[in-house]
């Protein structure tokens, strides 16, 4: 599956707590990652900068769902399933 355009979902809704090229330390879930772009799109894809958490998530249609609404919606729940 390929990723929808202008979502960006994966890179907002999930923390990260790898560091990140403008984000030391990570991030919180439900925050917009630095390195996405304005149109939602990863601006370190394909780099050895990106986080191994972030390219081994792949899009599926379960996680992605129909829009990105539901990507969040999905993705959150999962954040919220898994915290500490």
């Amino acid at each position: 599956m390929d990723c929808r355009p202008d979502c960006g979902a994966c890179c907002t809704a999930p923390s990260i707590s790898s560091s990140i090229p403008g984000m030391p330390d990570g991030k919180p879930a439900n925050t917009r990652c630095v390195q996405l772009s304005e149109n939602n799109r990863c601006m370190i894809f394909g780099s050895p900068l990106r986080p191994k958490v972030c390219s081994g998530l792949m899009p599926s249609a379960e996680m992605c769902g129909n829009t990105r609404a539901q990507a969040m919606t999905y993705l959150l729940e999962l954040e919220s399933l898994t915290a500490p």
